[in-house]
């Protein structure tokens, strides 16, 4: 297990350019399996999960090329779809969240799939049923495995119909879609996520010859096809770490240019970071945050406390709370966190309460934070990271205190972000990692 070793106090200064956005990133290399012809990706990621999808979908039979440090193409000539019934897939699938997204298109392209039961952070139960109840509705039939932890799925003349979702899911709607490209017939999606990683995927699904209408919005209508064609897509920039660098450059009184940001795929995320007092300029295509020595939390209209809750987009992402938590410890005001969909994603405060942070924990879901605009600065621990975005979060932290921290467990930040410590170091950050 490796550990990161953090001295704080440092002031960051210069530009950053974000990585490839990891949430779209494992959508659209599963897209990849829907058509014989090459696909390729620009701005991919080199992030653990995206490196070990690939290493998936290379153990499946697809041809990965990698052009430059951050492209690939793709060519899924044959599609081993044995392996899928091996203990070796189980096992590779399983310990990586995003194999469930190889799901819908190997349903689609094979007419069968196995979902073992998947890995990824542990924030909570992140149920299956959404993706399953979409394939069931295209034709296809589910079957639970328990011995040996999966799920089969088969279905080889899928149909479109209507479709309501019973939530707003991300990666359900990305799998449902992908599904229903192949499929005979239109189908409706309602109540569809309409993250710009979906608006993404829809994007290149089209230019690989489906007939996807309502791109952007709730209501996908998707006219089957016979086939698709090999296209060219490049990623956004991952909105996560930018919404990480904005609070870092907050909670370390730091100048920096996130560059290349592309601002008008953020949605609500710069409103939030600047309720919470946050100076920050859109500069064309970039973000510039100026040093702060102090920043102040904006309360509501009535004067009561701010509340900054998730939400599905074009809501306040929940994979930013707990950035935004961590950035308001060192606020003047007070701020009620509101994390809805995961009831484990706030238990990592603990940490931040052990490093002098004023923060009430009301539930699984709410915690109080009480700014106290840097009377009480944050002083070093040592930590585990739980998850990749509390992770990042503690690191946050962990250089904005006194002293030197240390997180173990810096597998998980690796998960999400790359060569972190390198690309911080370059701003002035003193992030030393520790190999076991």
């Amino acid at each position: 297990m490796s550990s990161f070793s953090i001295t704080g106090g440092c002031r960051l200064q210069g530009s950053i350019i974000p990585q490839g956005a990891k949430n779209e990133a494992l959508q659209v290399i599963c897209a990849c399996l829907l058509t014989k012809e090459k696909v390729v990706l620009h701005n991919i990621p080199l992030i653990r999960d995206v490196l070990k999808l690939i290493e998936l979908l290379q153990s499946l039979g697809v041809e990965v090329h990698r052009f430059d440090p951050h492209g690939f193409s793709f060519q899924a000539r044959c599609i081993d779809t044995d392996y899928l019934q091996s203990e070796n897939f189980r096992k590779q699938a399983g310990s990586l969240r995003g194999s469930v997204m190889t799901a819908g298109p190997l349903l689609a392209r094979t007419g069968r799939t196995v979902v073992p039961q998947p890995g990824g952070d542990k924030i909570g139960r992140r149920k299956l049923d959404t993706h399953f109840i979409g394939f069931e509705y295209l034709g296809a039939k589910v079957r639970h495995q328990p011995e040996i932890h999966s799920y089969s799925v088969e279905g080889k003349e899928l149909r479109g119909r209507y479709i309501l979702l019973d939530e707003a899911s991300v990666t359900g709607t990305a799998n449902i879609i992908m599904a229903a490209v192949l499929a005979r017939g239109t189908t409706t999606l309602f109540n569809a996520a309409c993250e710009p990683y979906v608006l993404q995927l829809c994007r290149m699904l089209n230019r690989m010859g489906a007939k996807i209408r309502g791109i952007g919005s709730n209501l996908l209508q998707i006219e089957g096809v016979e086939q698709l064609h090999g296209a060219e897509h490049t990623l956004l920039p991952d909105m996560i770490e930018i919404g990480s660098f904005i609070g870092m450059a907050a909670m370390t009184q730091s100048e920096i240019v996130i560059k290349d940001a592309q601002p008008f795929m953020l949605g609500p995320i710069p409103h939030v970071f600047r309720r919470l007092g946050i100076q920050l300029e859109i500069q064309g295509n970039d973000i510039y945050i100026p040093a702060q020595e102090h920043y102040t939390v904006e309360n509501a209209r009535d004067g009561s406390i701010l509340t900054i809750a998730d939400a599905p987009w074009p809501g306040f992402t929940p994979d930013l709370i707990s950035i935004a938590l961590v950035t308001a410890t060192q606020a003047k005001g007070s701020v009620l966190i509101h994390q809805k969909m995961f009831e484990s994603r706030l238990f990592f405060v603990d940490n931040l309460i052990s490093m002098g942070a004023k923060i009430i924990l009301c539930d699984p879901h709410r915690a109080t934070v009480i700014g106290l605009d840097r009377e009480f600065p944050l002083h070093g621990i040592s930590m585990v990271s739980p998850d990749i975005r509390a992770g990042v979060s503690l690191l946050i932290a962990a250089m904005s205190a006194e002293g030197t921290s240390v997180i173990h467990n810096i597998e998980q930040i690796d998960r999400g972000y790359e060569n972190i410590d390198q690309r911080l170091n370059s701003l002035g950050a003193k992030i030393k990692r520790l190999e076991d």
